[in-house]
């Protein structure tokens, strides 16, 4: 009998110590957010672990190549996207939990060219975008799958000039990527946010493209079908809590009232 207490005790224990990474997991969160995203994140989930000694795995890339991954049963807690249309594919296909999405951020969409004091244009029809470029080329995200590219390819097809520049885009494949060509002077001139502009300090903003020419730039969250984060919902309500509001802000995105 004792040695049989012994041997359910010896097993009791060893489940526990099994179990107990386990749990620990289910404290962290994961998430995967657009790459227009870093640095103002990693700030919003370093407040975070401060607060709550709970840390934050975070993984930036295209807003369309994170979906397709969670599609596929990567461990995401939480998906943060650059636009409302890949949110839209993760609740057809029922990766979502069911009344977690949130719009939490907007940005907008502008044009930049290499070096910090670049001349400033305005962007309407009548912009000779490819006199500008010269024998360069136009760095932008993928313009059928990034929401940054796709903005941009809207808001140069509602101003008449896609068809004359489309021949001379370079495409990457996330919004940082092309920020970086332009930084780097590999391409005179690019599409992105206003906010990745910011960030980078070789290039300029030389021009915003008008509201209208675009649909708005906004930043769906949600939590996962899959996520077994014990945090993940605490993390999800952080991301508009007045302190990360105030990171938000100071990074160059707009948030919702």
């Amino acid at each position: 009998m004792k040695l049989a207490r012994r041997q359910i005790a010896t097993a009791f224990a060893a489940a526990v110590l099994i179990l107990a990474p386990l749990r620990a997991a289910a404290e962290d969160v994961t998430v995967f957010a657009a790459a227009s995203l870093g640095g103002a994140l990693d700030n919003v989930a370093a407040d975070w672990t401060d607060k709550t000694g709970s840390t934050v795995t975070l993984s930036y890339a295209g807003s369309s190549a994170l979906a397709n991954q969670i599609q596929q049963g990567a461990p995401a807690d939480i998906f943060i996207s650059a636009s409302t249309d890949w949110m839209d594919a993760l609740a057809a296909s029922g990766d979502l939990r069911a009344g977690t999405r949130r719009d939490i951020l907007g940005n907008r969409l502008v044009l930049i060219a290499h070096g910090p004091d670049a001349a400033a244009v305005a962007i309407d029809a009548q912009l000779d975008l490819a006199g500008l470029l010269g024998d360069g080329r136009l760095s932008m995200a993928l313009v059928d799958a990034v929401p940054a590219g796709l903005y941009g390819k809207t808001a140069l097809t509602a101003l008449g000039l896609w068809d004359s520049i489309a021949p001379l885009v370079a495409q990457s494949d996330n919004v940082r990527s092309a920020l970086s060509f332009v930084a780097l002077n590999e391409a005179p001139l690019g599409i992105v946010y206003a906010t990745d502009a910011a960030a980078e300090d070789n290039v300029s903003i030389i021009g915003t493209f008008p509201a209208a020419s675009h649909p708005p730039i906004t930043y769906p969250a949600a939590i996962t079908a899959q996520s077994d984060s014990a945090q993940a919902a605490a993390f999800l309500d952080h991301l508009t809590s007045p302190e990360a509001r105030a990171i938000w802000q100071s990074y160059g995105f707009s948030v919702p009232d």
